[in-house]
């Protein structure tokens, strides 16, 4: 079964402890994007966000650094206690092998993020090292955008290319992931969807009707592979 990974930066912030408690029993990881307002215009959660947060769940974060110095993150958010951080591959060029021990000494994840427009070669030297990649399906930065189905592709070639090299990363989604893109997602090889507004927060008022609703529309996706195999 595909992992869920809801994407924080979209929850109701007033139902902030009564929507993670809920989660809390029904995810496998909680995505959490930090914008600096340079990399990308808008700015989202922080560290003391993730401080705050792990005073009330267990489960692993993957941070998301869209922010133009994403290095100058890495001791704090490991001291955080932070699972697995993600860095995009313009940026972790030039860093991947020394940060990767690091990250790996805390015995946390290191993740690699693609834009659209990032073209896979330029981690395939270092993707041995990663744990979690990264798709854009939508331009990083703002929520509710529009699927960029071309993205796909690239999840297709990650997934070739982690068979053909015996490679162990998981290939997560991020981007309009909702019941019009499950199936299309989980086929090109999405391990794990990260949930935003259309996919969860905006399903229904009730977190528990929208968590029932987005798992029968993921189950029903999975089905559908199924017979179609």
């Amino acid at each position: 079964m595909v992992k869920i990974s809801p994407s924080l930066m979209c929850m109701d912030i007033s139902k902030f402890e009564e929507q993670i408690n809920f989660l809390n029993q029904a995810v496998d990881y909680y995505h959490i994007d930090i914008m600096d307002g340079h990399y990308v215009s808008n700015m989202t959660l922080s560290p003391w966000f993730i401080e705050q947060l792990k005073n009330h769940t267990k489960i692993p974060l993957d941070v998301h650094l869209m922010v133009t110095n994403p290095i100058e993150y890495v001791e704090q958010l490991l001291d955080l206690g932070v699972e697995v951080i993600s860095i995009h591959a313009e940026f972790l060029n030039g860093h991947a092998f020394r940060l990767s021990q690091t990250i790996k000494q805390h015995g946390k994840k290191m993740g690699v993020v693609l834009n659209p427009e990032t073209p896979l070669n330029l981690i395939t030297d270092y993707l041995h090292l990663i744990d979690i990649v990264t798709v854009m399906t939508v331009d990083p930065g703002f929520a509710g955008q529009s699927f960029i189905s071309e993205s796909l592709d690239k999840v297709r070639k990650l997934k070739d290319y982690r068979k053909e090299n015996n490679l162990i990363f998981e290939i997560q989604i991020d981007g309009s992931c909702n019941k019009n893109t499950y199936h299309k997602m989980i086929a090109a090889g999405a391990d794990i969807l990260i949930l935003g507004s259309s996919g969860l927060f905006k399903v229904d008022d009730s977190i528990e009707k929208a968590m029932a609703v987005m798992q029968m529309h993921v189950a029903a996706a999975v089905q559908e592979l199924k017979q179609s195999e």
